[in-house]
């Protein structure tokens, strides 16, 4: 199978380089038979082609097996006609990666941010090609305008499509796991838009008799996951919802360093760690891969389900039990989890552990 490598802005190349270390070592263990191209996206395409991500790249990236993003510095971009094009949002309308998977969960080994005694263990299943996103949202042009300058106005997007497709990813989910699925909107307010994707969500359950459905406010939902997060197995929600709530459901757990991340679609999977690029200490060697790794390691199982391939299941599963069993030594820990190693050492140590298991 072929892998798309992009290791895009800032910390990118540098969490991409050291889960390369271990997934080497996974590719050689299971016979995997994985291969991998490089090439260029964020700030380094810019400054070579003018645009932060090539229509080239995305139609290759169409032709792979899998991907690899790195992470993008889209703050710092310049505006989309003058190339600086979202490089994330790019995949996920170029290639339909709709199912916006992201797990939370504590470690016993590992502080969290969580209430004594408190654990967590859900995923949040984003849909990620419509909703609150301006660049999602048309055809032609941009779903944000300014009639004047003292007035801008937002368009969202929902359409029974989109929400259909990620509430049955949900439940399909929630059937390998707790079987539980809860909703996110705001129909009380929304009544149109949240009302038609909490309409479809209940339509899809009738499919799934065995799988539990609940629905929360999301404003409710911030409470419980603060209060009560062991209710949660998988959350379904919108674009907006989903990115908010996976940012405070993976820092509760520890850190957005802890989080793998998957952006798929029925035919295509991109692995891309959840947090930001961290421009203040790239070059450093300080980054923690373990997020890019996770993720890696999301993608694995994507491919192993896709392909029916039981060795990269195995794969996946060794990945994830290494990287714990690195975290749980302190001393292997990045600084931004109070430890002294750097983030290439982290891939070695990673790597090590694999050959040893």
């Amino acid at each position: 199978m072929r892998i798309l490598v992009l290791p895009c802005d800032a910390i990118g190349p540098e969490i991409i380089s050291s889960s390369m270390a271990a997934l080497e070592v996974l590719n050689k263990k299971h016979n995997l038979e994985l291969s991998f191209e490089y090439d260029e996206v964020g700030f380094i395409s810019l400054e070579k082609f003018g645009t932060t991500l090539r229509d080239d790249v995305l139609a290759k990236a169409k032709t792979f097996d899998g991907v690899i993003l790195g992470t993008q510095s889209h703050a710092d971009y310049p505006k989309p006609e003058n190339g600086g094009r979202n490089v994330s949002a790019g995949f996920r309308i170029g290639l339909d990666l709709y199912a916006n998977v992201r797990p939370a969960k504590t470690r016993p080994f590992l502080p969290s941010n969580m209430k004594e005694g408190k654990s967590m263990d859900l995923v949040i299943m984003r849909e990620a090609t419509e909703g609150f996103y301006p660049d999602r949202n048309m055809t032609l042009g941009w779903g944000e305008v300014m009639p004047s300058p003292d007035m801008a106005l937002s368009t969202r997007k929902i359409t029974r499509h989109c929400s259909e497709r990620i509430a049955k990813q949900a439940f399909e989910l929630a059937m390998k796991r707790n079987k539980k699925v809860t909703a996110i909107h705001k129909a009380n307010s929304f009544h149109m838009t949240d009302g038609l994707f909490l309409e479809c969500v209940r339509n899809v359950a009738k499919q799934y008799p065995e799988v539990a459905l609940d629905d929360l406010l999301v404003d409710a939902s911030t409470a419980h996951l603060v209060r009560n997060p062991e209710k949660f197995d998988v959350l379904v929600a919108t674009n907006f919802y989903g990115d908010i709530l996976s940012d405070l459901a993976s820092e509760m757990s520890g850190s957005l360093g802890l989080a793998g991340s998957i952006m798929a679609s029925d035919d295509n999977c991109c692995a891309q760690a959840q947090h930001g690029s961290a421009p203040d200490i790239a070059g450093q060697d300080k980054a923690n891969p373990v997020s890019m790794m996770l993720s890696i390691a999301m993608l694995l199982e994507w491919l192993s389900i896709k392909h029916n391939k039981e060795n990269f299941f195995n794969a996946s599963m060794e990945f994830n039990q290494a990287i714990d069993e690195v975290l749980k030594n302190p001393a292997h820990r990045t600084a931004d989890l109070s430890g002294t190693t750097s983030c290439s050492g982290f891939g070695e140590l990673v790597a090590q552990q694999i050959q040893a298991q």
